[in-house]
């Protein structure tokens, strides 16, 4: 066996692997969106412009009668941004070489944005509930999430625009069969409508978008998540079956 062939076969092999490994980190994804998404409807924090009643206020040093009942789903959270990170770099190990720049420059987008939130989340569940009990509260108005224009919020903006950016790098490398191009408009779409979103918001609001773009960013992501990461799970099962 000559160069050539041991590099033809070694290509092959990482897109096997890439499909193997990315097939479980798909559905895993996929599920673990679904779950989470569930339990932020169902604990959203008590102030911003969506409460109506028993509603927090600024400086927000009551809200230990909440943990941990408003701090479940970011526990998930975290794992999700990880997911991401290794669903990604399966999506690059799988992509054919011409168009590798593509799915690079998503996971570089990904491991962006996955910092950020994964930072801004263990910063919550693991500084916010001992400083406010030990009442250490200097600072607490400006970084819990129950502050709708403060720094949680921002970088959860910030993040989670940064997904949608990651997921539409990585459209272009989606072609060829009916899946692979639902997944390709998909992305596209999610993007757009994010940009879209960000822009109306902005218009209507200006620099008050408090939890208004936050909640139109996280429902179009992680609806583009859960939907697209189980096709994208379809599409290395397809590959590990023709293999």
């Amino acid at each position: 066996m000559d160069d050539h062939d041991t590099v033809l076969e070694s290509g092959i092999d990482l897109r096997f692997r890439a499909s193997r490994i990315g097939f479980y980190l798909a559905l895993a994804t996929s599920g673990l969106t679904l779950v989470t998404f569930i339990i932020a409807i169902l604990t959203p924090p008590l102030s911003g412009p969506f409460c109506t009643r028993n509603c927090f206020e600024y400086p927000y040093l009551d809200i230990i009668s909440r943990f941990p009942r408003d701090y479940f789903w970011m526990y998930p959270a975290m794992l999700i941004t990880i997911l991401f990170i290794g669903l990604l770099a399966s999506v690059h190990y799988f992509t054919v070489e011409s168009k590798r720049v593509y799915s690079l420059c998503g996971l570089v987008f990904a491991i962006i944005a996955a910092t950020i939130l994964l930072i801004n989340y263990f910063v919550q569940v693991s500084v916010i509930q001992p400083s406010l009990l030990n009442r250490e509260t200097a600072g607490i108005p400006l970084i819990t999430q129950y502050n709708p224009h403060g720094i949680f919020i921002a970088l959860e903006d910030l993040g989670y625009f940064i997904m949608s950016i990651a997921l539409f790098a990585i459209a272009p490398i989606f072609s060829g069969s009916k899946l692979q191009l639902v997944i390709r408009w998909l992305f596209i779409l999610g993007f757009i409508f994010t940009v879209i979103a960000l822009i109306i918001i902005s218009l209507v609001f200006g620099i008050h978008r408090e939890y208004y773009f936050e909640v139109a960013v996280i429902t179009i992501n992680w609806t583009v998540l859960i939907v697209g990461s189980f096709m994208i799970g379809l599409v290395f099962r397809r590959n590990l079956r023709s293999a």
